[in-house]
């Protein structure tokens, strides 16, 4: 296992799938982990059952405000924040766009792709400063692939896709890595809301089509390696086999 000892993850939407499972993946490595999420009880939860180099701060991604309030709790407490994982995204209210809602269309923006780039925007003076640091988004496959009754999921993840892009040509010169993962389909909460939805193929998978959370979370550790340097400013895809042998994500 890749040592994170003496450095600090902030994970964004660690209350429960890919962000609960880096959690763990990144403690066990050594890490100090910071968990975001509005879920306060279940991200205090994983912090108590990580313990002492854990710490869960309340955050809507959404906020500005909340952001920044975040990255400056986990610097308050750690000195720094060597990894920002920007995991946090919803899918909801899934349905074609001629019915859609804009209020609640525009949240999704807010929190998918708005929420990307304030923790970017929280974290990066930081890491510039202090000569460094992995930025890792959760992208998607729908960030290149329209689906029927994605509208706004596929917009907001080829807008994050193209904010890895942005922030690799800005930040590697300050030694800031950026690189995103796109998973494929996860066995999440989210997956049991596209199912409900029975909107697009993705609804008619079965559960056991699903890959577990801990494979994306093996993943992310790996892609803080020298060895995922190869993908800077580009997205992984777990779709991909020898992606799949090179981070050991296989069960």
């Amino acid at each position: 296992m890749i040592d994170m000892t003496g450095k600090t993850v902030l994970i964004t939407g660690a209350s429960r799938g890919i962000g609960e499972a880096a959690a763990h993946i990144f403690a066990q490595a050594g890490a100090n982990v910071v968990l975001t999420a509005r879920g306060t009880s279940q991200i205090q939860a994983i912090a108590d059952a990580i313990g002492e180099r854990a710490l869960a701060v309340p955050c809507d991604v959404s906020s500005w405000d909340q952001v920044k309030a975040a990255v400056d709790a986990a610097v308050a407490r750690f000195g720094t924040v060597d990894v920002l994982i920007n995991n946090a995204g919803v899918i909801e209210p899934i349905g074609p766009l001629i019915d859609s809602n804009p209020a609640e269309w525009g949240h999704v923006i807010d929190v998918n792709l708005k929420g990307v780039y304030y923790g970017i925007r929280a974290v990066m003076p930081i890491m510039a400063a202090q000569g460094g640091g992995s930025v890792l988004t959760i992208s998607s496959g729908a960030a290149h692939n329209a689906l029927e009754g994605w509208a706004h999921y596929c917009v907001s993840k080829a807008g994050v896709h193209m904010m890895t892009k942005a922030l690799h040509r800005e930040g590697a010169g300050q030694g800031i890595r950026a690189i995103g993962l796109s998973p494929g389909t996860v066995a999440t909460q989210m997956q049991r809301e596209i199912k409900v939805s029975g909107i697009n193929a993705v609804a008619q998978l079965e559960w056991a089509d699903h890959i577990p959370p801990e494979w994306a979370a093996r993943a992310l550790l790996w892609m803080c390696s020298d060895d995922a340097d190869a993908y800077l400013g580009e997205e992984i895809s777990l779709r991909d086999e020898a992606i799949r042998d090179r981070a050991k994500v296989r069960g």
